[in-house]
């Protein structure tokens, strides 16, 4: 007897629903994370629209996603359905003009440097709660 997940299922029909689709800590205008903040800055300089879900309000999400993608970490890009990977994949792509090509965009002859993304001056302590 299978057992439905519905969460799982939303997961799922989220990434192909969306033809890029970014799993994030916070949201595109208020990341949460630098991996996350740098990886919606590289998604944004590259001009085409992406949607984004934050897997903070919820830890199930996160655990949904990791065990549908099989990969750990977050941000987790989804292009067209496939997993891209996480911020440092998603950063060699876009220097190497591969991400721009799998977004559809026009790559430039020489691709800059992925934008970095300005810190936030840091709390003296910064607790993540991770249940």
């Amino acid at each position: 007897m299978s057992e439905t997940n519905p969460l799982r299922e939303e997961i799922q029909n989220a990434i192909t629903e969306n033809p890029v689709l970014l799993f994030m800590k916070g949201t595109p205008d208020q990341p949460m994370c630098g991996f996350s903040a740098r990886t919606v800055a590289i998604l944004q300089s590259v001009g085409k629209p992406f949607a984004a879900v934050d897997v903070l309000p919820d830890p199930r999400i996160r655990q949904e996603l990791s065990a549908l993608s099989n990969w750990p970490t977050v941000p987790q890009l989804f292009v067209n359905g496939e997993l891209v990977g996480g911020c440092d994949i998603v950063t060699e792509m876009y220097e190497s003009g591969e991400l721009q090509q799998s977004l559809g965009a026009e790559a430039e002859e020489a691709p800059a440097p992925a934008p970095e993304v300005a810190q936030p001056e840091s709390k003296p302590l910064s607790i993540e709660d991770l249940r």
